[in-house]
């Protein structure tokens, strides 16, 4: 079997991290392959930022002519999702998806951890459109960039430790959810430090997607993720 992580961002070194921690997820045998974006932005940090790394994301897939079994979107905005399963015929997860749905069954609410303020939007957005608001207790900034966290594992424990309890504390979650593929390193502290599961996206959307597969699951093309139709690009 053969994953395929795709980083929306051009930061090779964060594709190198998430790719080793979505190795540590899957059995022995099954080969996870890095991606990292062609073009775009270093890291995504909002709106703007999506919207190129959802780009990179279509881009990537089309290139890849189907050479995969699964493919993981490693951005928790989730970005070119939803077109990317028009193009793959094998599972497309997401990992902003693959956490909720890993949350769900650990507690009765989660809450998201994540960089910037300005990135909460973005992922009360994503937490509409995926239907889980009522399980969201609450999404919560630590005041980093996404390079921040990434290049400084000890600060954004810190930062992920305080959020976290606020979170516990303050806003009713028992479960929480690390809102960036760029914390991969920091999950087992937060939740031994805070005595409460933290899932991170990575591993839990890589592992789901080996799952699927494993199930004989494909995307289905019926209709919403039916492939384009033939089309004239200028």
């Amino acid at each position: 079997m053969r994953i395929v992580l795709i980083n929306p961002n051009t930061t090779a070194a964060m594709t190198d991290e998430m790719a080793d921690a979505g190795r540590r997820a899957v059995s022995p045998g099954t080969e996870v392959v890095g991606i990292t974006a062609a073009h775009g932005v270093a890291s995504i940090d909002g709106y703007h930022d999506e919207v190129l790394g959802a780009h990179a994301v279509v881009s990537a897939i089309e290139e890849l002519h189907g050479e995969f079994d699964a493919a993981v979107i490693c951005c928790f905005g989730d970005p070119g999702l939803e077109a990317a399963r028009e193009l793959a015929d094998g599972p497309v997860v997401g990992i902003a998806e693959a956490s909720f749905l890993a949350a769900m069954p650990l507690g009765r609410r989660f809450s998201v951890l994540t960089t910037l303020d300005r990135g909460v939007p973005p992922i009360e957005d994503v937490i509409r459109r995926h239907g889980v608001e009522e399980r969201c207790a609450s999404v919560r900034a630590t005041g980093l960039t996404v390079i921040e966290a990434d290049n400084d594992p000890d600060v954004a424990a810190e930062a992920l430790e305080r959020e976290g309890r606020k979170a516990i504390t303050e806003d009713g979650a028992d479960v929480l959810v690390l809102g960036c593929g760029a914390m991969v390193e920091v999950r087992e502290y937060v939740q031994r430090t805070l005595g409460v599961p933290v899932v991170e996206g990575v591993p839990a959307a890589t592992a789901m997607a080996e799952g699927l597969v494993r199930c004989g699951l494909r995307t289905s093309k019926v209709r919403g993720y039916k492939r384009p139709e033939p089309n004239v690009y200028s």
